[in-house]
Order: C-alpha cells, then structure tokens, then sequence
C-alpha cells in the first residue's frame, strides 16, 4: 500500500482531508500529524511516499519540517498545504523539491485529482528504482567475470576499442591514474589459493584480478597518487602473501613490473613481473623488476631490457629453435667473458625457469627444470641446459598434440552457438579444460581475429537478423544477442558497420523515414 502522511495542527483539517483521500482513492495507508515536531518523528518511523504538509503550524513550521524530512529520505514527495499563496512561501517550496500545493479551502475533487497525480509519478518512480535494482544485481553478478575477462586480453591480447571502454565503465574504475602489474606464485594452484588471494585484492580495493592459470595468478593494481611506487607496491605484496592459507605461506611469491601510464602499457609491465618472479626461493618473497639485474648476454640498460622481452615473447609464441640458440649464446657469451662458472649456471637456469613459467601460462604444467649436478665446465652446462629445453619442448609439443588439431574451431562453433550469453575466456576455459591464455593465443593464430573481436561479430551479425523484424524494438534485440545496455550496443554497432542501428533497420525494411518502435 501506498504510505501517506498528514500534517496539520488544526484536526478537524487533518481528518477532511483524510476522509476525502480514503474516499476518493483506493490503498490508501494514511498516518496523521499534528505539528511539525511530531511529522518528522512519524516520517522516519512510517517512511511515507508521500507528505501533505501544512506550512503555518506552531513550534515547527511546515517548511522546516519538509526539509528535515526530505534529508532523512530523499525519495519522500511533498504536497505543500496552505492559506498563504505567495510567491516567498511558493520559492522556498521549489526549493525543497515540493512537488505541487493545495490551498485552503479546496475542492474534494481537486484534492484527489492533485494527490493522484503525484502518487503515478511515485508509482513510476519506484518502478523505474526497482527496475534499477535488478540491473544492478544482474549487473553485480556478471561483474567478477567482466573483470577477469579485461585483465586476460589486456595481459594476452588485443580488445576492441569500444569493448574495453566500455567493460572498464561498468567496473566504475577510474584509468587514468598510474597503473602496474603483479603476478602471485602459489605452489599448489589450488582454488583455494586463487580465492583467497582475490578476496584479499577485493578488500584492499587496489586493483583486477585474472584467471589462475598454471600456479599464476595476474593482478592489475592502480596507482596511489598519495604514496610512492614502490612503498604501494611492497605493502601490496605482503598483504597478497598474508592470503596465503595456512602452510602455504613459504611456497608463494610475488612479482611486481614498474608502472606505466596507459592500459596499452599494461602487457610490458606484466611481462616485467613475471620475470621479477623467477626465482621464488629468495628469502623475501617479493621482487620489484626494477631491483632484479638483466637475465640476458647484455647485463644493464635498455638493450638488456629490451633482450629480456624478446626472450619472453619467442617463449610465448612457441619458437623453440629461437629460444634454444639465445639460452646457449648466453652461456657462450658467459664463458668468452670469463665469468664464474657457477654464476653462469645459476643465470641459465633463470632463464630456464622463465620458460617454464611462460609454460604454465599458457596451461602446460612442466617439470621445473634443475641441473642434476654442478657444471664442471661450459660444455656440460651446454648440454645440460640443453636437455633441460628438449624436456620442455617435448612436454609443450605432447599438450599441443593432447589438444587435437579441431580444438580451437569447437570452441568457434561454441562461441557463435552462446554469443547471446554472458560467456569469457576463462568460463571457456573451464569447459574445455585449457588455460584462458592458451585459447586466446590459439584463436587468434587459427582465425586471425581475437576471442572478443569474433564474439562482437556474431553478436552483431545475430542483430542484423532480428532487425528484419518490425515486431522486435532495438531494446529487445539488444537484450537478445548479449549485451545489457542499449546505448552500448548501439555504439558497438556503428563502430563495427559505420551506420547507427536504427539507420541500419531503415534501410533493411526499405521504409526510410518510417518511424520504428524502439522503445
């Protein structure tokens, strides 16, 4: 039932204007007031929709009362009540947000026509707050998910312009702060370890979480204007590490890349941690890259950065015979320069554990590599390192070959199949039992396009079909291939065919001019 609050101090006023309302409108839940004093102590007990306040009352007048009312419950309306038809009284009521007045004495129709007008504008009000609410609850639920799929393509892939926009509004995250990567190393790889950790990242506030691939977990975090770099990331670091369940703790590291300006930047900066992990047996279980010494032949400035993403890249994209001959140019370049042998050995097998680490990434759990004993000379640590990398290449090659040659197209055919759907990498990843990495790189070396580019097109492609009929509006059609907003959608669509939706279906239906149901 609709609540309605009266408030006058003359009663036999109060109980007119009552009897008139129950009379002329149904559902009906009506409280009265006597001052201004006591609407304010009934309003917040009552919580009525609407108020009809009488203005000149003693003690508390009805102005006054308004506005203490309307800052406690900022949705209540107000019908003012009142003898007095000034111009001062009618001011001050625009300003409180009054939303119409009756003057005494009034007709018993004009009460309930000015009364029913505003309780449909309430009506429609809470109609449109509770349609709200669902969005937002629908929209609360799919937001986890909108948020790992952001930080998978930006880390492993291209996104479309407008997609990424876009998801990143629906976060209510602002980018243009600073931004850094972070990769936490669990041992086990375990759920539990994964839930833990994003749990922690929920609560700090600082950042996105991605998908667990391997025992990796990437991290997003926004810069802290209010802090230095380094003594934001460190005190992240060891929060994440407190996640750690109980006898895990010693098992876990923490890589963190420097910061950069752009989300573009986003994929150096998580290359950049990934290397910073490497060598998760140090005794504190973070490291800034920007603390770690070049990996490569060239051991400081740019070159040598520059060769460690190289290095990185040719691991990602497979190119074994390249990774191979840089991994023994670095031992030959070791021993032409004379340096310690057990040094040497100790930097090839960083770079060994790199690819290992690139490896899990993309879903393939390797053995870790380790040398059975210490190199006598640089031709066994030739060899030895060179086993090392046959074992993982077979092992890279076996999961290729598990995969089966069709693999990636089912995952096409289920993608246009479900485009309509609320569906990521990592939601896929888990149907087909591969890592969200993996899918991406793959579907973009079979198909040439990205995951989220193909899933744009066969929505779009679904929409172009739907328009060919008159009887659907653009809302429902919007709602029907997969997206949840209206105004995205048709963003999405001029962007990808150049003409608005609405242009699109005009010409479609050959009835340029005509107007279409879009509502």
């Amino acid at each position: 039932m609709t609540k309605l609050l009266v408030v006058d101090d003359e009663q036999i006023e109060r109980e007119g204007l009552v009897a008139i309302l129950r009379r002329g409108i149904s559902g009906l839940d009506i409280e009265q007031a006597k001052n201004g004093k006591v609407a304010v102590s009934v309003a917040e007990r009552f919580r009525p929709d609407l108020v009809l306040m009488d203005i000149k009352m003693p003690g508390m007048n009805g102005l006054e009362a308004i506005e203490r009312i309307g800052a406690a419950d900022p949705d209540v309306k107000f019908i003012m009540v009142t003898a007095y038809d000034t111009f001062d009284f009618a001011r001050q009521a625009i300003k409180l947000g009054v939303k119409d007045y009756l003057l005494k004495p009034s007709k018993a129709a004009d009460i309930v026509d000015t009364v029913s007008r505003v309780l449909r504008e309430i009506e429609a009000e809470k109609r449109t707050r509770e349609a709200s609410r669902q969005q937002s609850n629908a929209l609360r639920k799919v937001l986890p998910v909108v948020e790992t799929d952001i930080v998978t393509q930006l880390l492993f892939d291209h996104v479309h312009d407008v997609h990424l926009d876009e998801l990143v509004g629906l976060l209510g995250v602002s980018t243009e702060n600073e931004k850094f990567a972070m990769v936490v190393l669990t041992p086990s790889g375990s759920e539990q370890s994964y839930l833990s950790v994003k749990a922690k990242v929920r609560r700090m506030g600082i950042g996105w979480i991605g998908a667990l691939y391997g025992r990796q977990i990437p991290i997003i975090a926004f810069r802290d204007p209010g802090q230095s770099f380094r003594s934001q990331a460190v005190a992240a670091a060891r929060e994440l590490l407190a996640a750690a369940p109980s006898g895990e703790g010693q098992g876990w590291f923490v890589g963190i890349g420097n910061a950069c300006a752009s989300l573009d930047q986003i994929r150096r900066s998580y290359r950049e941690a990934q290397i910073a992990a490497i060598e998760p047996t140090l005794p504190v279980k973070y490291r800034l890259y920007a603390d770690m010494p070049a990996l490569g032949p060239v051991r400081e400035g740019r070159e040598a950065r520059q060769w460690e993403k190289r290095f990185v890249e040719k691991i990602r994209l497979g190119l074994w015979n390249e990774v191979r001959a840089d991994v023994l140019e670095f031992i030959r370049r070791c021993e032409n320069e004379g340096a310690d042998l057990l040094l040497s050995q100790q930097r090839a097998l960083e770079l060994l554990w790199l690819v290992s680490r690139m490896m899990a990434e993309l879903g393939m759990e390797a053995e870790k590599p380790l040398f059975s004993f210490r190199s006598q000379d640089y031709r066994q640590l030739r060899a030895e390192a060179g086993l090392l990398l046959d074992r993982m290449r077979q092992a890279f090659e076996e999961h290729q070959a598990g995969i089966g040659p069709d693999a990636i197209r089912r995952i096409r055919q289920y993608i246009a199949e479900h485009s309509h759907e609320d569906i990521s990498l990592e939601a896929i990843g888990k149907r087909v039992g591969l890592s969200p990495f993996y899918i991406s790189k793959m579907f973009k070396d079979q198909f040439g396009v990205n995951y989220i580019d193909f899933l744009t097109e066969c929505r779009i492609e679904k929409a172009k079909k739907l328009m060919a009929d008159p009887g659907k509006s653009l809302k429902e059609i919007t709602f029907e291939v997969g997206y949840n907003d209206p105004n995205y959608f048709s963003k999405v669509f001029k962007k990808t065919c150049e003409v608005s939706p609405t242009e699109y279906r005009k010409a479609l239906l050959g009835k340029k001019g005509q107007a279409v149901r879009d509502a």
